[in-house]
């Protein structure tokens, strides 16, 4: 099994400097890597002349001329712009397959600064890169210090340094050695996520959620207006900025906390869980609901419920997109039909129960997942993630992803 740990580094002034310069060869590689796929790929389409474009033959491209056209590319790793068009050479296969929107140009001060910072693994040296205590030894750079010692012990497989509003963090992914646990039980439950709460279980306690943007938005608003205010390209405009960005991170530490801590009770209180799939694209696009649920961070806690779940040997069973759980009594199964999005609390027409929306959604989702078939192993995976076309051939046990679709 193959963990990321992301720890916070604490580099010297010039380390922070070669830290913006590597990303901002990763970022020209990309944008370069992009224009010339471009062309190349319009060359191919409408004279059917030329190879067809590809990340390999634009890395040994880029190889052969930057040290007569980009001569300061060489004063960084070169797996800065390597990895770059990589990356881009998986985007574009993403947006071929209908899992991501066609890449876009980068530009500097928008999108996350990041660079991937090792050489690669080798027989000589089986690690990427190497880690001593709160340090780390990066290519070129030399050893950094970190905020924290690296959690897990196992093969370093790679490195990559990104930048967060004003502080550099690096991300470091461990090969290790994991068997997931075997439950004897076969404890059931159900969540129901919501814009109230932020998951509902179905033995009836709520997990509220921290409403980080909701309590924030003045503040945001306040930094948002001062930044606008300030003279481009000047050094109030750059403070301003990094106050803004400081803020952008802070609500997003304080969700994303939020969710690993529920997603980790919910994951050793039961041994089969039931979720739905949402739609969170298509809630986002309600213009009344959309914020509500974005500070919610739903598609986070799927994925992050997903993978906890394989760690600990949880089985995750999905309900199909259209499965009625709000609507469906419990108790007798009759649908209420009628139910709208305002409705909190709704009597059965069958039995008479009152039932609380949500508690009745993870009860709902409870059932579903303790009548599901068990799938001791397969290719299928756990959890909502997006599938490529081809399935690859299973290599490692782990719960198989299982959706109850509504006859």
């Amino acid at each position: 099994m193959i963990l990321a740990h992301k720890i916070a580094l604490d580099p010297t002034p010039a380390q922070a400097v070669y830290f913006a310069r590597a990303s901002g060869v990763a970022r020209f590689a990309w944008n370069w890597a992009l224009a010339r796929w471009q062309q190349e790929y319009a060359l191919w389409t409408e004279y059917g002349c030329g190879p067809k474009p590809s990340e390999a033959s634009l890395r040994r491209e880029l190889n052969a001329l930057k040290e007569d056209a980009f001569p300061w590319m060489t004063e960084v790793t070169k797996n800065a712009p390597q990895q770059a068009i990589k990356n881009l050479g998986t985007a574009f296969k993403n947006f071929f397959e209908g899992r991501a929107d066609y890449p876009r140009f980068k530009k500097k001060g928008v999108s996350h600064d990041s660079f991937r910072a090792d050489p690669g693994t080798d027989k000589q040296h089986p690690n990427a890169v190497e880690v001593s205590g709160k340090r780390v030894k990066l290519p070129v750079i030399g050893w950094v210090k970190m905020r924290e010692a690296l959690r897990f012990n196992g093969k370093i497989k790679s490195a990559t340094v990104s930048r967060t509003a004003d502080r550099w963090f690096v991300s470091l992914t461990v090969e290790v050695d994991h068997t997931p646990p075997v439950h004897e039980t076969q404890v059931a439950g159900g969540v129901d996520l919501g814009v109230k709460a932020l998951a509902t279980l179905s033995d009836g306690s709520a997990i509220e959620g921290p409403k980080a943007l909701r309590k924030n938005l003045k503040t945001l608003r306040r930094r948002s207006r001062a930044l606008s205010r300030k003279v481009k390209g000047s050094a109030n405009r750059r403070k301003a900025a990094r106050k803004l960005a400081r803020l952008h991170a802070r609500i997003t530490n304080i969700r994303k906390d939020a969710l690993h801590k529920a997603t980790t009770e919910i994951v050793r209180r039961f041994d089969v869980i039931g979720i739905e799939d949402l739609h969170v694209r298509g809630m986002m696009a309600n213009g009344k609901l959309a914020r509500a649920v974005a500070d919610v961070g739903m598609f986070e806690f799927s994925r992050q419920i997903t993978y906890k779940a394989a760690m600990q040997g949880v089985r995750i069973v999905v309900a199909d997109r259209w499965f009625p759980s709000s609507k469906t009594c419990s108790d007798c199964g009759h649908i209420h039909t009628g139910l709208t999005l305002k409705d909190r609390e709704w009597t059965c027409d069958g039995c008479g129960v009152v039932h609380d929306r949500d508690r009745n959604a993870a009860i709902n989702l409870m059932n579903m997942a303790a009548s599901s078939a068990v799938t001791a192993c397969g290719a299928g995976r756990s959890g909502p993630r997006r599938e490529a076309k081809a399935k690859r051939t299973a290599v490692k046990q782990e719960p198989a992803r299982e959706t109850l679709v509504q006859a």
